[in-house]
């Protein structure tokens, strides 16, 4: 018995591993990944019981080995099709540990949402890279621009040599003039979006870099419940 677990479990993981794969394409071997998922459920099922009773087993013991497997099986369907708010359930416990890292969730329609905690500063902060470098932002939906600081740009392989101080900029600091560049990439979750502008403000003017309207005008949606902040890609 051992071994024909061992064998339906590594099943399973291989049946998991080939819809995750093919998770873009919703189809695997010509089938719908749900129809795959219950075939697979199935056939595992079968084989398990048909195993043990060739190998020997008296028939109270297949039917109580069906019915063991049979729950098996059942758990194995019924976890794949609550995927989605099993996931919504692990991101709401990893909110509420780290508040800055993005959780992906899911809406009913399938799409999906980035959810972020509010940080015990009572901001919205939020963990990203930026040209392949860690940044941590506040989100400002007050601010029109993404505006980094020089130890966050100089992160992103921003020379400041390169920097030229032009446009004028309202910082918590007063007014001051910050440097127009553009990004090659800012990666929040599976949100990505490439060459967006931005400014660089100057050393000591900015606490900490801004995520301004020029980011959040690039998604479908955003909103605010509940201490949470949705992006929608």
């Amino acid at each position: 018995m051992s071994r024909i677990f061992i064998f339906v479990i590594g099943a399973i993981i291989a049946t998991f591993a080939i819809v995750w794969f093919n998770r873009d394409v919703g189809m695997t071997m010509g089938m719908s990944n749900d129809d795959f998922v219950q075939m697979m459920s199935l056939v595992l099922l079968l084989a398990a019981v048909g195993v043990r009773t060739i190998s020997g087993g008296n028939w109270g013991e297949t039917a109580r080995n069906f019915s063991a497997w049979a729950i098996i099986a059942l758990v194995f369907v019924a976890g794949y099709q609550y995927r989605f708010e099993l996931q919504a359930i692990a991101s709401r416990v990893t909110l509420g540990l780290v508040p800055s890292r993005p959780q992906a969730t899911v809406n009913a329609d399938g799409s999906k949402v980035l959810v972020i905690e509010k940080s015990a500063s009572g901001h919205f902060e939020i963990d990203s890279s930026v040209n392949s470098a860690d940044v941590s932002f506040m989100i400002d939906t007050g601010a029109s621009s993404i505006v980094l600081t020089l130890q966050d740009a100089q992160k992103a392989g921003i020379d400041p040599a390169s920097l030229s101080y032009t446009v004028p900029v309202s910082t918590a600091n007063g007014m001051s003039m910050a440097a127009p560049v553009s990004l090659d990439d800012i990666v929040i979750g599976d949100i990505v979006r490439r060459g967006l502008p931005a400014l660089v403000a100057p050393e000591g003017r900015l606490d900490q870099s801004l995520l301004g309207m020029d980011y959040l005008n690039t998604l479908s949606g955003f909103s605010v419940a509940q201490d949470r902040l949705s992006l929608q890609d």
